[in-house]
């Protein structure tokens, strides 16, 4: 980030930072005190392994069809979708029949 307090993130440049060749690939392009953010491609077939994180997160669905599991719920994510992970909740994507793009927010802050 610059020091103007604002910062400008161009998506097709943030896409081209992350791995051509990996089935997973996660670019971070923001980390403030308040947020961090990153582009998180999941290739179709591939296997999502995360864990569960120590922020509130929210995921924007860019590019990509997918089943998305948080605890013992199961939703089908489309292109479009917003969707929110409180933390430590347990949450995998899974049967990706389309290359998944996520834009992605972590909350660092406390409420």
């Amino acid at each position: 980030m610059t020091d103007s307090g604002w910062d400008l993130f161009d998506l097709k440049t943030l896409k081209a930072q992350l791995s051509e060749d990996a089935p997973v690939s996660y670019s971070q392009f923001l980390n403030v005190p308040a947020m961090h953010c990153g582009l998180y491609r999941l290739r179709a077939g591939s296997k999502d392994m995360q864990t569960p994180h120590d922020e509130d997160e929210l995921y924007y669905v860019i590019e990509g069809h997918a089943q998305l599991k948080v605890g013992d719920e199961v939703k089908e994510v489309t292109p479009g979708m917003v969707l929110y992970i409180r933390a430590a909740e347990e949450h995998s994507f899974f049967e990706i029949q389309e290359d998944m793009l996520l834009l992605v927010f972590f909350s660092s802050g406390s409420n």
